[in-house]
């Protein structure tokens, strides 16, 4: 499509993919959406993006990226027959993070009919230089019916810019008011006799909402640990999510035509964490074995399921309750390869840790270069009351014999006993 075109959308459920190639010095993007009425956003809510995955109608949810053959895609996943019936417009959006446009080679936004996965509109954005954030694309009603329009807006000004021109309230630090200089006390009338009528009472301010935080920690080799309190995430819930590439194999060939035969995913990744508590007890929270944990009890750590998908959505999932951060000593995060693969040599996983009260901290695993089938992903030590986490991605080869949770196991000094599981 061409700047400024627009074109009919065949369907209601769609996925919005934005894409580049990535490289040395290529910065990192970010799709995001607005639901617009009037041209601004409703409330902050209306803002959908990698803090705030999901608008509460259930219209648009953020899925997350993918890395595979040097190329990068960010997903939205849009239902149009859920959108609320206010709203007029909805923006595709992206922002670079550590660099601007100009150094994203490629760069497109694709909207895709999410039930048969063919394309209904592509934009090639024709050129960038200093921007840092882009209206790629929008939504819009017209005449009861949905269509799409390539933009191609920059702004200079990021996703705080961006965000702040719809009508978003943007987090930003605070600053210390300079103090004024005393004054004197009134001069205060002696009190009549007449007996004065008490004002009424005023009403109690109205709290604003909290406004929308934009920052996000990303771990590299570099920079490879993080304070959760510094970051906000002292209480609540810590999601952990491993999500990955789903690989496709080849099954073989049919006998009858020649031709080959359906292919199949197979890729079953388990996450699980050890962790070692303050009353000296240790564990491991995994499928394996049905060890599932707890989240309101000892561990304080639960398994939410099984996954073979890899969607960040679904994918694996784990959660801690920080309000009980107190009890632990340290936990480590780790994902053991089940069945489906030999290493994580091929494979391209995300690992994004989100707190309740603060930014959301994330790494990739795409530098495994030895026959591994289990990976260290963060370690969790409590240090001096505030958890701090540690990107580990350490990729580990058991010796024969040895399973991959006895290898952790010795790599990092638990000192458990093990027996042999089942899912």
């Amino acid at each position: 499509m061409l700047k400024g075109s627009n074109t009919s959308v065949p369907a209601a459920a769609l996925r919005v993919e934005l894409g580049w190639r990535t490289g040395p010095g290529v910065p990192d993007a970010d799709a995001s959406a607005l639901l617009l009425v009037s041209g601004k956003v409703r409330s902050d809510a209306d803002f959908v993006f990698y803090n705030q995955p999901a608008h509460s109608s259930g219209a648009i949810r953020h899925e997350g990226k993918r890395n595979a053959d040097g190329r990068v895609t960010d997903t939205l996943l849009v239902d149009l027959a859920r959108v609320e019936p206010a709203i007029e417009t909805i923006v595709l959006a992206a922002s670079a993070d550590g660099g601007a446009f100009g150094q994203v080679p490629d760069l497109y936004i694709e909207v895709q009919d999410a039930a048969q996965g063919t394309p209904v509109a592509r934009f090639d954005n024709p050129g960038a230089g200093t921007e840092t954030a882009f209206v790629l694309g929008e939504f819009y009603r017209r005449q009861g019916a949905w269509k799409f329009r390539a933009v191609g807006q920059g702004y200079s000004s990021g996703l705080e810019g961006l965000a702040t021109d719809y009508g978003i309230t943007v987090d930003e630090p605070q600053r210390t008011a300079p103090t004024a200089a005393p004054t004197p006390p009134a001069y205060t009338p002696p009190p009549t006799t007449r007996a004065a009528v008490p004002p009424p009472p005023a009403a109690p301010p109205a709290t604003p909402p909290a406004p929308v935080r934009l920052t996000k920690v990303t771990l590299t080799k570099a920079a490879p640990s993080v304070s959760l309190a510094k970051q906000g995430g002292t209480s609540g819930a810590l999601h952990v999510n491993l999500n990955w590439e789903v690989r496709k194999q080849f099954s073989g060939w049919s006998s009858k035509f020649g031709r080959p035969a359906a292919l199949h995913s197979d890729l079953d990744l388990d996450l699980c964490a050890l962790f070692e508590l303050t009353d000296g007890s240790k564990g491991v929270v995994q499928a394996l074995g049905n060890t599932f944990g707890a989240l309101h009890q000892p561990p304080y750590i639960h398994l939410d399921g099984d996954d073979r998908t890899g969607a960040v959505a679904a994918g694996e999932n784990l959660t801690v309750n920080l309000d009980h951060k107190n009890a632990f000593r340290r936990i480590l995060v780790f994902v053991t390869i089940y069945e489906g693969a030999r290493s994580f040599a091929d494979l391209h996983a995300t690992v994004t840790l989100q707190p309740q009260h603060g930014a959301p901290i994330e790494f990739s695993l795409d530098e495994c270069t030895v026959p591994s089938p289990v990976c260290a992903l963060a370690l969790i030590t409590n240090t001096g009351g505030d958890l701090v986490v540690q990107r580990e991605a350490r990729y580990l080869v058991p010796e024969r014999g040895v399973s991959p949770q006895r290898t952790v196991d010795q790599a990092y000094g638990w000192g458990m006993n093990w027996t042999p599981g089942r899912k």
